[in-house]
């Protein structure tokens, strides 16, 4: 195996960058499951929706297209 099917692990447009610097922490949008409210979480927040409280949280889809090269 060369190493050249290997595929991008890029986010996409579910990621939201906090500052201007490449290093910067980066917080993740998920959905609530319930009130389906937006919810920016980072690393050490909890996993917790900020307007009802409700704990389960999805993951917002990506607008980019991923492709994976599989062979």
């Amino acid at each position: 195996m060369d190493g050249s099917a290997t595929p991008a692990t890029t986010i996409g447009g579910t990621q939201a960058k906090i500052g201007g610097n490449p290093g910067t922490i980066s917080a993740v949008i998920y959905i609530c499951g319930d009130c389906h409210k937006e919810n920016e979480i980072r690393p050490k927040d909890p996993i917790r929706c900020r307007e009802c409280g409700y704990r389960i949280l999805y993951k917002k889809r990506t607008r980019k297209m991923m492709v994976y090269d599989a062979r």
